[in-house]
């Protein structure tokens, strides 16, 4: 079998799993006489400001036939009521009645206590597993562009397994990016192997972007002198990349040289680094030096910029 067809196979059993674990779920849907598909366009009534039935057949990707009968029948049943738009005559907003609000908290409920039944088995760990798993999937088919960041949280204590996540991190994205080799990843190594000794939280500050416990970004500043800072291992996952992550990482890294009133910090870079440049000097870096090397399998431009902090 190919790997292709491998994993189409894999794909295919996760989907009969996951169905029948979603069939649980559904059936305390259905024991409400309702079907799947009714329970969801109440979701979308409730969940949608100003919602028409257009947005509906949008959303849903639903028959604007099978729709109209659907809204009918919650009409009936007093579960839902049309408003006029007072902007268009044309427009009709849907909403929940109190009969239907009801009904719908009593059909979260449900699903909720059925969810939390299939889960409290597992520890807290595995939770958030099976939490991060489903965020995983659903980004990834989904339109990274859009993919929310509201799950980003920045973090500051370095714990047992950071930093050889982010040496990997170094070593496989500027392979990938940079064309860079072996020498590079051992590079990065010495650079931590040296940092880490001297850690103290009192002049050093790393700065951990985390999504679902995972490290998507960091920057770190190290204390030189009593004045002077070095700014280092900036990175940003490239599927979290666009989104204001880097820019958000950078400001943190400055703040915290003001707060310890540095005066000046720099950092190391290679003329390969457009993007990253781009953004030190949108934030007041200029470059003070360049020397050509030859290293990491390249031929580079080495440049080194600093910032004026106080």
């Amino acid at each position: 079998m190919s790997s292709e067809s491998s994993l189409v196979a894999e794909i295919r059993h996760f989907n009969r799993f996951y169905t029948g674990v979603i069939g649980l779920l559904d059936q305390h849907i259905l024991d409400s006489n309702f079907s799947l598909s009714e329970v969801r366009v109440l979701y979308e009534i409730a969940h949608t400001e100003k919602c028409t039935a257009g947005q509906l057949t949008s959303a849903m990707e639903i028959d604007g036939g099978y729709l109209s009968r659907i809204l009918k029948k919650f009409e009936t049943a007093g579960l839902i009521s049309r408003h006029r738009s007072p902007a268009d005559g044309r427009t009709f907003y849907l909403q929940l009645s109190a009969k239907g609000k009801k009904l719908m908290s009593s059909l979260d409920e449900k699903s909720s206590g059925e969810i939390d039944r299939i889960i409290s088995p597992l520890t807290e760990k595995q939770q958030q597993q099976v939490a991060g798993a489903m965020k995983t999937i659903e980004g990834v088919l989904s339109d990274p562009a859009s993919a929310p960041v509201s799950d980003i949280r920045i973090r500051y204590n370095l714990q047992p397994g950071d930093v050889g996540y982010l040496i990997y991190l170094h070593g496989e994205l500027y392979a990938r990016e940079s064309g860079y080799n072996l020498e590079f990843e051992s590079y990065v190594c010495k650079t931590f192997h040296d940092f880490l000794p001297t850690y103290n939280t009192n002049k050093d500050r790393v700065f951990l972007a985390t999504c679902d416990n995972k490290i998507v970004g960091a920057v770190a500043i190290i204390g030189s002198s009593r004045h002077l800072a070095q700014l280092r291992w900036f990175i940003v996952h490239p599927d979290f990349r666009g989104k204001g992550l880097g820019k958000k990482l950078l400001q943190e890294a400055i703040d915290f040289c003001r707060e310890k009133l540095y005066q000046k910090v720099y950092l190391l870079t290679t003329d390969m680094q457009a993007t990253a440049i781009d953004l030190y000097k949108r934030n007041g870096f200029r470059k003070t030096g360049e020397k050509h090397l030859q290293q990491w399998g390249q031929q580079l431009y080495e440049q080194r910029f600093e910032l004026d902090v106080m």
